[in-house]
């Protein structure tokens, strides 16, 4: 009981220190809106083509909102050294990093459903599979965040965090099917674009949203789920290696 009351202050003190600022709300409604208009003014097909922009849009919107975050989040408090006092506390270093990225998760969650509300008032989405998309939204969420992590603790100052995180996350853009297919793609990058979790996140939300997936829907979770792991563990270790040694 102790461990989750530690892990539900540090989430809210997180929450009230940085994502309930209102800069960080403004940003985190205005971007995906961005998103939105700046895909559908650029398609110029009108109002039909809302579904098939929708998961490229949502995803950009997780993506972007978790990993900036945490650049922040992590990074900061690693320089002005109070992250110290998190790692002196008497609780397992697993459950510190999942209170330390529960924020993020939940700011990239709400991130992707200012572009679905916007959606949801100007195209018809009655044939969205909720099942799907809703796990797809969270799983890309914790995916996104857990990479943010990894760079963060690779680095020692926030400016270098976000140039890592923009060296990921633009070829992303492009390499993960979010806005045209894999198929498309020079036979050379495809490779490259099945070693990238978003890959099987825009195949989810492409199958939930208008029914064009790839990839069974069980094997894009598995395979994002083993990211997630992955990433996680990736994390733990250079923060053993590198903060606590």
């Amino acid at each position: 009981m102790k461990l989750w009351t530690a892990f539900l202050n540090i989430l809210a003190k997180d929450m009230r220190t940085y994502y309930l600022k209102p800069p960080n709300v403004s940003w985190g409604l205005i971007f995906p809106l961005a998103w939105t208009g700046m895909f559908f003014v650029r398609s110029g097909s009108g109002l039909e083509s809302i579904p098939t922009l929708l998961p490229g849009v949502v995803a950009v919107s997780v993506l972007f909102g978790t990993t900036s975050m945490l650049a922040v989040t992590v990074t900061f408090e690693k320089k002005n050294r109070s992250f110290e006092r998190l790692l002196l506390a008497p609780i397992p270093l697993e459950l510190l990093m999942l209170a330390k990225t529960s924020g993020a998760i939940l700011f990239g969650v709400a991130n992707a459903f200012v572009p679905v509300l916007l959606a949801a008032f100007l195209a018809d989405l009655s044939g969205l599979a909720w099942g799907t998309f809703v796990p797809a939204v969270a799983l890309i969420a914790v995916a996104s965040t857990f990479l943010g992590l990894f760079i963060a603790v690779a680095v020692s100052e926030v400016f270098e965090a976000q140039t890592f995180s923009n060296f990921l996350r633009f070829p992303m853009i492009f390499l993960c099917g979010l806005f045209f297919p894999i198929a498309k793609l020079p036979v050379f990058l495809r490779p490259l674009s099945y070693a990238l979790p978003l890959t099987y996140g825009a195949d989810l939300l492409h199958g939930s949203v208008h029914g064009a997936h790839s990839m069974p829907f069980a094997l894009d979770f598995a395979i994002l789920g083993a990211f997630c792991v992955a990433l996680f563990a990736a994390s733990l270790v250079n923060i053993r290696r590198k903060w606590i040694a």
